[in-house]
């Protein structure tokens, strides 16, 4: 198992949604796309946050494993050199919707710390069509590399259905005990909703591995859902407005940074 470089708890990762990469439908220059990727990490470091995630988030529509989309690698690399460069903190990168390998390849490259993977074991029905787990292939080229880049899986994920049916904790488990997983993420149903509350704490009660709220975590839920979580990832509250398509405003990361600190 890889640590996460994390010390305190709860730890609090802010994202860097990134406007459309090359080839994406509604990509406009790659200049923008760094300008606008600086200006967000700038504000959640200012903001307080322990670490920050970057996510082709604007890429829609996705391919199920943009892994092998030389486009898609050429510019999000790009875009992870400028950040690199700038960050003071730790940085995962998620590459949408399920690029796994291309992620670690990434977080390798560039000396990152944790990825995220939506789908790690099991299977799910999403609007990219069926998608199946990718430890195998996942956890196989980790070991190859010899890397230290923490694998952060969500379980259950947002956006999806999973065709096997059974409690979410029995599911965790397993991504835990057969997925090698680091981390468990839980979520709620879409970007921006939060998970259920009881469904953390079974998840904490099944799993040794750090658990972690992946949507919706806000200064009205933090108490509640950080009780038995030993972080989370926000994106859309952060925003201005919280709205997703917005940059962030480091005024809602002071915010929720100084309830979280209380």
């Amino acid at each position: 198992m890889v640590k996460l470089p994390f010390k305190k708890r709860p730890f609090i990762i802010g994202m860097i949604h990134l406007k459309p990469l090359l080839g994406s439908p509604g990509y406009t220059s790659l200049s923008q796309v760094i300008e606008m990727a600086l200006n967000d990490l700038n504000s959640l470091q200012k903001g307080g946050v322990d670490g920050v995630m970057v996510e082709n988030l604007w890429d829609v529509p996705y391919f199920k494993d943009p892994s092998s989309n030389p486009e898609v690698i050429a510019s999000y690399s790009r875009v992870l050199c400028e950040i690199k460069k700038n960050a003071k903190l730790p940085i995962g990168v998620n590459l949408l919707r399920n690029g796994c390998t291309g992620a670690l390849s990434l977080a390798e490259a560039f000396d990152l710390n944790f990825i995220r993977v939506n789908v790690l074991n099991e299977t799910y029905v999403t609007d990219q069509g069926i998608i199946e787990g990718c430890g195998s292939s996942l956890m196989r080229l980790r070991s190859s590399l010899k890397s230290n880049v923490a694998v952060l899986a969500d379980v259950h994920v947002k956006h999806s259905y999973p065709l096997l049916q059974r409690p979410i904790e029995e599911s965790a488990l397993d991504v835990e005990e057969r997925g090698l997983a680091d981390a468990i993420i839980v979520t709620g149903s879409r970007t921006g909703s939060p998970p259920l509350a009881e469904e953390v704490q079974a998840v904490r009660g099944k799993v040794k591995i750090p658990v972690l709220i992946g949507s919706g975590l806000d200064p009205g839920n933090a108490k509640t859902l950080l009780k038995h979580a030993d972080g989370a990832i926000v994106g859309t509250y952060f925003k201005v407005n919280g709205k997703v398509e917005n940059p962030v405003d480091p005024e809602r990361v002071r915010k929720l940074m100084g309830v979280i600190e209380r």
